[in-house]
């Protein structure tokens, strides 16, 4: 596979680099990089407001929600989407948008299940980013300028959130090894090399 031509989806455990990684390797490849993006096309092909979609970027999700989801654990299909409660509609357009996205030229992808949203789309590769607590907990101290406390405590509540969000809407566990195709741990790595080993892997995966 040229990586050159591959949708690469990125899932990240927060404070592992995912964002800046995944950028990297759009940037390295010359190939479209969507994270926030997302939220903005989303919001822009809606008509809801983007500060709605900022509010309930990756969250988890309310526990009313909880009450529409049935015994497979999958969303009802109802009649049209004015029908779903909002921050249901805000999930959709972000999916709606990611397929899309897709569909247009290869380009990396970051989080908001879209490893799921183009589950069995050709020329897709699944990737997921992790790092040791420790690692991630210094990286968020630095980044946002927190005391130790603060940014373990946000380290723990973002990934809950992620969690949560993405074992509501999508098919298996998140960071569970049988969502991705690659998974690396990003301590001790320069962003640079995580990025090419990622690139790397995309290369050789239409030869395994």
């Amino acid at each position: 596979m040229d990586a050159e031509k591959a949708i690469i989806t990125v899932g990240r455990e927060y404070g592992s680099g995912g964002h800046d990684i995944a950028k990297l390797v759009a940037a390295t490849l010359g190939i479209p990089f969507y994270d926030k993006e997302i939220i903005t096309l989303a919001a822009k092909e809606s008509g809801i407001c983007e500060e709605l979609f900022k509010t309930h970027d990756e969250k988890n999700v309310p526990s009313y929600l909880f009450g529409l989801v049935t015994n497979t654990g999958e969303m009802p299909q109802l009649a049209g989407t004015s029908e779903l409660p909002l921050n249901h509609r805000i999930f959709m357009a972000q999916f709606e948008a990611i397929q899309r996205l897709a569909t247009q030229s290869p380009c990396v992808i970051v989080g908001r299940c879209s490893n799921y949203v183009l589950k069995g789309q050709p020329g897709v590769v699944n990737v997921f980013l992790y790092g040791e607590p420790e690692a991630r907990i210094q990286r968020i101290m630095q980044v946002e300028n927190l005391p130790y406390d603060q940014a373990k405590e946000r380290v723990r509540k973002v990934d809950k959130q992620r969690q949560g969000y993405y074992n509501f809407f999508a098919d298996g566990n998140w960071g569970h090894r049988s969502n991705y195709h690659l998974m690396v741990n990003t301590t001790g790595l320069a962003p640079q090399a995580a990025a090419d080993t990622i690139i790397t892997y995309v290369r050789g995966y239409a030869q395994r």
